[in-house]
């Protein structure tokens, strides 16, 4: 039986540097359309031969690997924020938010990473209302007893692998659509009122 892979655009949340605690990240699983995406450009950049359709397999992840060696990139295997940009994607277009962005040229197979710029990742931030909402949520349910603020801090973070913890989900002390999700939240957008 094959083995079943998903894909997913890891990001980390931008946040002011504090001591001791890492800071947020979402993990969020991408659409068909958005693996295809994917797939198009590792084929357009002849690190894929199989068919762009969305479905995202060993072979997927592979020539993500590769694509990855080649571009001095760390060859994880997973899309990230640095691996999207060297595809010429922005992680707004492969989760289908944000307005639309003009579309970047794919990367061709004969380019080096000294002949194509790669642009910093520009992370998806989880703004004031996400994380007061994820606070006051925690809050009600009594993991957490710090202030609802919209600051991520070691309190926020400890209660989230609490509530990770306590309702059997992985335990990353990091938001990710389970995660909010089992809160009661919108995992597409935990800014929204509950």
């Amino acid at each position: 039986m094959p083995r079943l892979l998903a894909a997913t655009l890891v990001l980390a949340i931008a946040a002011p540097a504090m001591a001791q605690v890492a800071a947020p990240s979402f993990v969020q699983p991408l659409a068909p359309s958005a693996l295809r995406a994917v797939q198009e450009r590792l084929h357009a950049a002849g690190f894929y031969n199989g068919t762009a359709d969305g479905a995202w397999n060993e072979d997927s992840q592979a020539a993500l690997q590769r694509f990855q060696e080649n571009r001095q990139l760390q060859p994880t295997g997973q899309l990230n924020g640095a691996t999207a940009a060297a595809l010429g994607l922005s992680p707004q277009q492969l989760l289908g938010i944000g307005p639309p962005e003009q579309a970047q040229p794919s990367p061709s197979a004969s380019s080096s990473p000294q002949q194509q710029p790669q642009a910093p990742p520009r992370p998806i931030r989880l703004g004031p209302a996400a994380m007061r909402n994820v606070q006051g949520r925690l809050q009600a349910l009594g993991f957490y007893h710090g202030a609802v603020d919209g600051l991520w801090g070691p309190a926020t973070q400890e209660a989230i692998t609490a509530f990770q913890r306590d309702h059997d989900l992985n335990v990353t002390g990091r938001l990710d659509p389970a995660t909010v999700s089992a809160m009661g939240l919108d995992p597409y957008d935990p800014s929204r009122p509950m």
